[in-house]
């Protein structure tokens, strides 16, 4: 991909979209059909949405650099929160009739607990994505030069364990704190399957992109 103004936009696009769209689908609900701890896990359809904002941060840094990539992270928080200010709103005007407003609450119905564990997990995990990213890479290239082989290494390291702190703080907050599980011993083998069954898929999508980053990285004129 080109270093151009073009392309950073389109990245920054990407991204915010991704964002976005993770919070609209995260009322969708599918079966893995993995039990885990006994329980059999149910994930969110954000994630299949959010960990592509990862991948973008990452071309993002790679290409335009560190500064470009927090930009990009500070831009997205503002996004989202505005996003999130809108579907409030909209849902606070009459509706048509009733069953309009109970599919609208079910889809798009933020609880406040869940608006704020989203906007915590988002800044933490990827303020510290792309440290560990840069960190690495910096590290890394001062040793042993450029090389485009080791590029899968930043990209997975800072994915991988961004995602951890993610999944950790969401799931802790919206659901250890906001449905109280946390204090009832009987769902913390659900709060631990839920956290692990979704890391775990993130994970896997993490390598999964590993082909796009380089794909998108490959050219840096």
């Amino acid at each position: 991909m080109q270093k151009t103004e073009g392309n950073l936009i389109l990245m920054n696009t990407l991204f915010v979209t991704a964002l976005v769209i993770s919070n609209v689908v995260a009322a969708k609900l599918f079966h893995t059909g993995v039990t885990l701890f006994g329980v059999k896990m149910v994930l969110s359809g954000a994630v299949l949405c959010y960990p592509c904002t990862f991948l973008f941060t990452d071309v993002i840094g790679e290409i335009w650099g560190r500064a470009a990539a927090s930009k990009s992270v500070a831009y997205g928080f503002v996004c989202q929160l505005f996003a999130s200010v809108l579907i409030l709103l909209v849902g606070m005007l009459p509706a048509v009739d009733a069953s309009m407003q109970e599919a609208y609450g079910k889809l798009l119905g933020m609880n406040l607990m869940f608006v704020f564990a989203s906007l915590t997990a988002y800044i933490v995990a990827q303020l510290w994505d792309v440290w560990v990213f840069h960190k690495i890479r910096e590290c890394y290239l001062g040793r042993q030069g450029h090389s485009v082989a080791a590029r899968w290494i930043w990209n997975n390291a800072s994915t991988m364990s961004s995602q951890i702190f993610d999944t950790v703080i969401f799931i802790g907050i919206a659901f250890g704190i906001g449905f109280k599980w946390l204090w009832n011993k009987e769902m913390w083998p659900v709060l631990a399957a839920t956290m692990v069954g979704q890391y775990l898929f993130k994970a896997l999508l993490a390598i999964l992109d590993t082909p796009f980053f380089y794909l998108l990285t490959r050219k840096r004129a």
